[in-house]
């Protein structure tokens, strides 16, 4: 496949004479890791349907959330970031029928694609957790049920500066807010990414004063440097 992608470039005539390098990496094996304690039936009936087996970054990722913490996930694009963090918070959202997570994503069409991506994971997991997006786009009619019964919401920035004035109408997510994620964490640089930790501020002290102290969980494909971020 990549060899015809390749063949098809030199060839192509518009970019045959650009071609300065081409360097084809061999696959790597993969390194697979064991959980501490085995997932809930239901989390391990979808982990056989989609006939995945988890990676050791990925095991490594659950056991930190699982101990309560906080956790920046840096490894490259389609090597499972997204089930890496989906995981432990289906797992506790499946022990604690009261618990809400957060989901902030940079642009509207990640935020699209996270929804397929978590009513796949609810469905065939059969954990009901009534995933919504909540953004500008959201009919106004539909965003009080959201609030009320969605226990997991995907936002942006943008959005959640609008809803913190609000937050009472938050009160009852905001109070069990277990998860928040920051996914695509790369984009949360310069001035955005100064608004953003100033946002982001504003939302930790609206939760502690509803008694509640959430994980944070960012993840990235292109960050160098993630303690510093």
């Amino acid at each position: 496949m990549v060899e015809e992608m390749v063949l098809a470039l030199k060839k192509e005539s518009k970019f045959k004479d650009r071609v300065e390098h081409i360097e084809i990496l061999p696959p790597k094996k993969p390194i697979y890791g064991e959980l501490k304690k085995d997932l809930p039936q239901n989390l391990k009936n979808y982990l056989l349907k989609k006939n995945i087996k988890l990676y050791r970054h990925q095991c490594n990722a659950i056991e930190y959330l699982r101990a309560g913490k906080n956790i920046i996930i840096t490894t490259p694009t389609a090597s499972g970031k997204t089930l890496a963090f989906n995981i432990p918070i289906f797992e506790r959202l499946n022990q604690d029928k009261s618990a809400t997570a957060l989901y902030l994503y940079p642009t509207k069409a990640l935020a699209n694609d996270q929804l397929k991506v978590i009513k796949e994971l609810e469905n065939l997991s059969e954990i009901a957790v009534n995933p919504n997006v909540y953004d500008g786009d959201t009919p106004p009619d539909k965003k009080p049920k959201i609030r009320k019964t969605s226990r997991i919401i995907i936002s942006n920035p943008y959005e959640l500066h609008q809803i913190l004035p609000w937050h009472r109408q938050w009160q009852k997510f905001f109070s069990n807010l277990k998860f928040i994620v920051m996914d695509e964490a790369h984009h949360y640089r310069g001035v955005f990414g100064s608004n953003v930790a100033f946002l982001i501020r504003r939302l930790r002290r609206i939760c502690r004063f509803y008694g509640s102290e959430p994980q944070f969980i960012l993840s990235t494909a292109t960050l160098a440097n993630p303690i510093e971020f």
